[in-house]
């Protein structure tokens, strides 16, 4: 394909998608190499139609007429576009996955991830995002939801489960889920998978 129509399909992709979502360059390697992308991703953060976030990562930005500014983009969704680039792993940990999953209203100092990458921090608009290397392990073979679940477990710390997070738990996954939790979480520690049994209890 030539130029002009890989950029029309790097645009059309962008208009499809929804306002607030994240773009890096790995997300069009299926249209053109890396080093054209780039400069497409630089020619529509010109022309507004995305707007730059930080060196590499683009979001379609929503303008708050009220407010006079642009929304800020969901650092969830930053988080995951870095992974992309880089190929990686993630899952939220500590406060991260208590806001996430509605544990925590609490928003958090700073959105921190454990990955199978490298050690990386990136700061933009006043928000941070962390990423720690973790073992294979705590991640690898893992549903996203059910290393979540598994994450949010450890940072409440044993003693501090009750109930109610329990029932929130329970209403955040769906049956297949459940199914998948009970399935993967067992090697989990001991404490956690006796948790998840009563949150996947019928």
């Amino acid at each position: 394909m030539d130029k002009a129509t890989n950029w029309q399909l790097i645009k059309d992709r962008i208009n499809k998608s929804e306002i607030g979502t994240v773009f890096v360059a790995t997300d069009f390697v299926d249209i053109s190499d890396k080093t054209s992308i780039n400069t497409y991703l630089t020619r529509l953060d010109e022309e507004k139609l995305l707007r730059r976030i930080m060196r590499g990562v683009y979001y379609k930005p929503e303008y708050n007429d009220f407010l006079g500014e642009y929304v800020a983009p969901e650092p969830d969704a930053v988080a995951h576009a870095l992974a992309r680039n880089f190929g990686w792993t993630i899952v939220p940990c500590g406060d991260t996955a208590l806001n996430l999953l509605g544990l925590s209203t609490q928003i958090p100092t700073a959105w921190v991830y454990v990955s199978d990458g490298t050690y990386k921090e990136y700061t933009y608009e006043q928000t941070t995002i962390k990423f720690k290397r973790t073992t294979n392990k705590e991640i690898s073979k893992l549903s996203y939801k059910t290393a979540l679940v598994v994450q949010a477990l450890k940072a409440l710390g044993k003693d501090n489960v009750d109930d109610t997070v329990l029932t929130k738990l329970k209403n955040n996954l769906t049956d297949s889920e459940k199914q998948a939790l009970l399935t993967e979480a067992k090697t989990a520690t001991s404490w956690i998978y006796e948790y998840i049994k009563l949150i996947c209890r019928s």
